[in-house]
């Protein structure tokens, strides 16, 4: 229903971050309410100085792998910064973009981590729950422009990686940070993000490398810089001094 709604005004782009947000905290807080008798924040949401902490833990790990991803490849000679449109930051853009990509990461945190993952995990297990969610999670990517194999494979990894966040902190706000931290930085570095190109910045890198290490059109994410990436930030997660939370709805399966 929202996409049909919102295509003919908001674009693609708008469309399918702030689609899936509606829909993921519509369809949370009716089975939280209908089935659980809880709020949203029985999910993970809660606001606390824990949270907060775990938020800026997440965003740190996703600017920094993003900002590695991106930056590799221009250190060694191999990539290009070059002008796009005016050449001109507008911050307005920035804003904007910054605020569509934080529902959008909301958004699928809810629907691949939200509700129906914790279900799944209180009756299941965490390791039946996991896999299968993050499977459906670089599923829901696939009508991407300019998806590759690679790409779709990068998606499933970040699926497992929120979905291991998620445990590793008790709360939705980790994968939430670490979400938003990378879709964020790639687009304010100037490369595409899953297939889109912003253009936000005034200026765009473009790799020199192959499309194994540059993920090509649908952009970094469909690289092998990206798959170690998300190697790194599993390490990462468990170093990082996270603060555990137990959300109401998972119990003691988080």
């Amino acid at each position: 229903i929202f996409p049909v709604l919102m295509m003919p005004v908001a674009g693609y782009f708008v469309t399918a971050a702030l689609g899936t947000f509606a829909a993921a905290a519509v369809a949370n807080a009716l089975a939280m309410r209908i089935y659980e008798d809880g709020r949203l924040a029985g999910l993970g949401l809660g606001w606390s100085a824990a949270s907060r902490r775990n938020l800026l833990l997440g965003m740190g790990g996703g600017i920094a792998a993003a900002a590695l991803v991106v930056l590799l490849p221009m250190a060694t000679g191999e990539g290009a910064y070059d002008r796009v449109g005016d050449g001109r930051l507008h911050w307005a853009s920035v804003l904007f973009v910054s605020i569509v990509l934080l529902f959008g990461a909301v958004g699928e945190e809810l629907l691949f981590r939200g509700y129906a993952f914790q279900v799944m995990a209180r009756n299941m297990g965490r390791y039946a729950t996991i896999a299968p969610m993050a499977v459906l999670f670089g599923l829901a990517h696939l009508n991407n422009r300019n998806v590759s194999a690679m790409g779709l494979a990068n998606t499933v990894a970040w699926g497992l990686l929120l979905g291991v966040a998620f445990f590793r902190s008790g709360d939705l706000w980790l994968p939430i940070g670490l979400h938003f931290g990378w879709n964020w930085t790639l687009p304010m570095l100037g490369v595409n993000l899953s297939g889109f190109t912003m253009e936000v910045t005034g200026h765009a890198i473009h790799p020199r490398v192959g499309a194994l290490w540059s993920g090509g059109e649908y952009g970094p994410e469909g690289s092998l810089f990206t798959t170690m990436a998300v190697a790194a930030l599993f390490v990462y997660i468990y170093k990082a001094p996270v603060s555990h939370q137990i959300p109401w709805l998972a119990g003691d399966e988080a």
